[in-house]
């Protein structure tokens, strides 16, 4: 009765599983089937399996020689904004939720909470202050202006503080200190690798967050060759009238972008599920 009823009760648990992973991974099977049809079988073939010829090859060659190759100029672009954005902005919020959660200074709580509120703030809010505040320095339209927003994470100080609170003894810092250790070296050769699974995540949903940005590039760039992945494809979906290859060119980028984020994820996936973890049941 007990096995009976247990099996009831996870049926729905498991409808509601298999739901939401269709909900997410069908857009992902059709643009990567999608990426092996030519225009005509994007239209005029199932969407969720392959067409009768397809062209993977022909697509991919299509895609990385258009435009004299600008599309891995933007896929290098997408790496730099999301890389170097996600390794700063992941320094500084590891040290900063540190340092809030293990140093007792005038201000703290006060601090932390303006973090908070940078959490709540929508990126469409600041998107057009952001705007005025570099270009009146000048740095609208090179990649700086990219750059300096993503290497800011007001999420990741948060993670950073709720998991080294608790995850870092602070008998384990006393020790240190009497063995002569100074806190620069605490940090960097102890404290980093007790924090290693929060570092992992709080990289990896900056790069991802980066990587997926749009509004941003859209307000600061004005040249083609500065922009990001997000930004090119849209300009060339704004071509498809004109040209029907652009549809294939816009669902084969899709594509490659998308897989790039995949292996991204999967290399980190032991990192990222435990600092979720822990993330969530400290603090």
């Amino acid at each position: 009765m007990v096995g009976r009823r247990s099996f009831l009760t996870s049926v729905p648990v498991m409808a509601v599983m298999i739901a939401a992973a269709a909900y997410f991974l069908l857009p992902l099977l059709w643009v990567l089937f999608a990426a092996t049809k030519s225009s005509a079988d994007l239209f005029g073939s199932f969407g969720l399996w392959f067409s009768e010829r397809p062209q993977l090859v022909e697509n991919l060659g299509r895609l990385f020689t258009h435009d004299n190759g600008i599309f891995p100029t933007w896929l290098l672009n997408s790496l730099l904004y999301a890389g170097l954005g996600a390794l700063f902005a992941t320094v500084m919020a590891t040290t900063a939720g540190y340092a809030m959660a293990k140093y007792e200074f005038k201000g703290r709580e006060a601090i932390f909470g303006m973090v908070l509120g940078g959490v709540l703030v929508p990126a469409t809010v600041i998107a057009l202050p952001l705007y005025f505040l570099l270009n009146s320095v000048g740095l609208t339209g090179s990649y700086w202006s990219v750059l300096l927003p993503s290497m800011v994470s007001p999420f990741g100080v948060y993670l950073a503080r709720i998991y080294s609170k608790d995850s870092i003894p602070d008998e384990v810092i006393e020790a240190a200190r009497l063995d002569g250790a100074g806190d620069l070296r605490i940090f960097w050769t102890m404290s980093t690798r007790m924090m290693a699974p929060a570092i992992v995540t709080i990289f990896l949903f900056q790069f991802v967050a980066v990587w997926n940005n749009y509004l941003l590039p859209l307000v600061m760039l004005n040249d083609a060759k500065t922009f990001p992945v997000t930004l090119g494809l849209t300009l060339w979906n704004g071509q498809t009238q004109r040209d029907p290859i652009f549809y294939v060119l816009v669902v084969t980028g899709a594509a490659v972008s998308a897989l790039l984020l995949v292996i991204v994820m999967i290399s980190l996936q032991r990192f990222w599920k435990a600092g979720l973890t822990a993330g969530a049941t400290k603090g």
